[in-house]
């Protein structure tokens, strides 16, 4: 078979199959004040999802009521109930799916049947995009090696907004998850942190449910040097975000008080130089 025969086989057997969309969700994923969908995705991605029907999701109750927000916008190709929704298995939520998907116990590729059959499918998050800081990159590894074409749609990314909005060093970063919740190990990965900040000039970008975030602050300031920036972004395209930037010092001092920011709402929080 010649290179130029084999290439077309290959364009024609991809068009047989349907494409994996990474379908952004907004931020407001369990606060009391949501924020209009037409203000944080654009419309393409909101016509994009309407005429979705099969879906690989973190909680179908959630998914539906996302796309019952999308309907108020374009009319969704199938209704609420017909959607096809299959969720990812909660060890993936508890453990991340990060890792080789043999040492998750699931293959994410049995997700995929519909795409292999023709049909587009999306994969959703909570909030943000699906397999950042989220469940969802053994969905998008699985569909790699099926040879499926993979679609990020264009939305709200926390991680990246926060940097931007930081004053931090966006040319060298890291998200490290979460913190420890114990005290003195907590501590301990905060120097840690500091500690590669400063030698390497690399941000360090970290997050925690919201009713740990006061905790978490009171023990950024108590541990961190004066001279280490902190930047904390809550709240991100909610009608009530907050977000300061300051030298540790400067937050001691009051010019970086807590006072204002929004800490009961999903916050970013980012150390560095």
């Amino acid at each position: 078979m010649s290179a130029h025969t084999l290439a077309n086989a290959q364009t024609q057997a991809s068009a047989a199959h349907g494409r994996l969309y990474l379908v952004p969700a907004p931020l407001d994923f369990g606060t009391s004040d949501p924020t209009p969908l037409d203000q944080v995705l654009p419309d393409a991605t909101l016509q994009t999802a309407a005429r979705l029907t099969h879906w690989i999701c973190e909680n179908a109750k959630s998914a539906r009521a996302y796309l019952k927000r999308v309907n108020e916008h374009h009319a969704l190709a199938a209704p609420l109930q017909a959607q096809a929704m299959q969720e990812l298995p909660r060890a993936v939520h508890k453990k991340g799916d990060h890792r080789p998907d043999a040492l998750l116990g699931f293959d994410a590729r049995a997700l995929l049947a519909p795409v292999l059959q023709g049909t587009d499918m999306g994969l959703l998050s909570e909030a943000g995009m699906p397999a950042v800081a989220d469940p969802g990159s053994s969905v998008v590894r699985a569909a790699h090696a099926l040879g499926l074409e993979v679609v990020p749609l264009v939305g709200p990314v926390s991680l990246l907004l926060a940097l931007a909005a930081s004053g931090l060093n966006g040319q060298n970063f890291a998200f490290v998850g979460y913190l420890p919740q114990d005290a003195e190990a907590r501590t301990q990965r905060i120097r840690e942190l500091e500690a590669l900040a400063h030698q390497t000039g690399q941000t360090q970008l970290f997050i925690e449910t919201p009713y740990r975030n006061t905790a978490l602050l009171e023990a950024l300031l108590a541990t961190l040097r004066k001279d280490t920036r902190l930047a904390l972004a809550c709240g991100l395209t909610l009608p009530r975000a907050r977000l300061r930037s300051a030298s540790v010092q400067q937050w001691k001092q009051g010019r970086g008080t807590d006072a204002g920011l929004a800490l009961d709402l999903p916050t970013v929080f980012g150390i560095g130089l």
